[in-house]
């Protein structure tokens, strides 16, 4: 991954049902929110945007409905994020980072931000499929 797609995400916000993480911090309202789903560690992952290529709005939303499907047995919130000029929707997914960056894998997702219960959230790189 490029220099400038890794201080894009350490720039951007990942929010869900008003918690919001930052690469690198702890948030005690995701701590919060993951006691909330029942849940010690967890992910935010989107399909919007594959490989960071921008999709029109209508593609990416039909993606992450598709991606709310797979991801139907574990717990989730809906979210958005983003930085300035960069914007999508996502899901924190409640479980096993490693699981949830298999789902992202499939929608060619380039990273993931994995948080724990009482820990710096953190920028999980994913293998590319290209």
């Amino acid at each position: 991954m490029t220099s400038p797609l890794v201080a894009a995400y350490r720039r951007s916000t990942y929010e869900a049902a008003g918690a919001t993480a930052r690469i690198g911090r702890r948030s005690a309202a995701v701590d919060t929110l993951l006691a909330h789903l029942g849940v010690r560690e967890g992910a935010f992952v989107t399909a919007w945007n594959p490989y960071s290529r921008p999709m029109p709005r209508g593609w990416n939303d039909r993606m992450l409905a598709r991606l709310r499907e797979a991801a139907h047995r574990l717990p989730l919130v809906e979210g958005q994020g983003g930085a300035k000029g960069w914007q999508e929707r996502h899901l924190l997914v409640g479980g096993d980072p490693r699981r949830i960056a298999v789902l992202a894998h499939r929608f060619r997702q380039v990273a993931i931000v994995a948080v724990w219960r009482g820990q710096a959230a953190r920028l999980v790189m994913l293998r590319s499929q290209r």
